[in-house]
């Protein structure tokens, strides 16, 4: 494996909610060679702002609730910076996902110039439990229509991702919440980016999920997954 931190500059955005309790070993198990690690507080009211800046990450603050608002948050401290990266890379703060495999969903951008990679939770490699049936469900039911209306290989909308940050620019993503992982596959699709999947472990996170977790936070999800597909599709 060639050395990123040679050819390429990777900041990673990690928006964070109440996670105290997991942002520091989020942060230490990212591999060296990314250039920076952006945590989002998105309104937390707990030790996660200062667990993270203990681990070296630098900290950001969205008062507003919504996954989407913390990554357009990350991107808009990106947007101000100097020098710019060749890769965003968005993580969960709540350690369900594995850091260490970042190696390898870059792996396609840096090595055949694939324009995004999706870090696809496979069941073999899922913890038992790790994903809930309305996550399992609406992964299957958002990527069948993906499939039907637009060709689509995607199997999941696993959070853990990397994107061209040129690319990632050129969407120009709006959703505030529950949608962000969808919109950014659509409009992806909708662009004729080249993308990938590559099969990462998932396990169980730790504390309660803001979106699975609850049966509000489960239906909001799904309705959004659902209206952003059904405005591509018939765009």
């Amino acid at each position: 494996m060639k050395n990123y931190s040679e050819e390429s500059l990777i900041k990673v955005i990690i928006p964070a909610y109440n996670e105290a309790d997991s942002i520091g070993l989020v942060i230490r198990d990212i591999p060296q060679f990314v250039d920076e690690v952006i945590v989002v507080s998105n309104n937390s009211t707990d030790a996660t702002e200062g667990n993270a800046a203990k681990a070296g990450a630098t900290v950001l603050r969205e008062t507003r609730k919504g996954y989407g608002y913390a990554c357009l948050r990350g991107m808009d401290y990106i947007a101000n910076l100097p020098e710019k990266p060749e890769i965003i890379v968005f993580l969960d703060g709540d350690y369900s996902d594995f850091p260490q495999e970042l190696e390898k969903v870059v792996a396609p951008i840096l090595q055949r110039d694939v324009d995004m990679v999706i870090g696809a939770r496979v069941k073999r490699w899922r913890e038992k439990g790790a994903m809930t049936f309305p996550q399992i469900f609406g992964n299957w039911l958002a990527t069948s229509l993906m499939k039907l209306f637009f060709n689509a290989r995607f199997t999941d909308l696993g959070p853990f991702r990397a994107i061209k940050y040129g690319k990632l620019l050129a969407l120009e993503m709006e959703d505030k919440t529950y949608g962000w992982t969808v919109e950014m596959q659509l409009k992806a699709l909708k662009k004729n980016y080249s993308y990938e999947e590559v099969p990462v472990h998932y396990r169980n996170r730790i504390g309660v999920s803001k979106v699975s977790g609850t049966v509000k936070g489960a239906f909001m999800a799904g309705v959004k997954i659902l209206t952003w597909i059904f405005k591509y599709s018939f765009k």
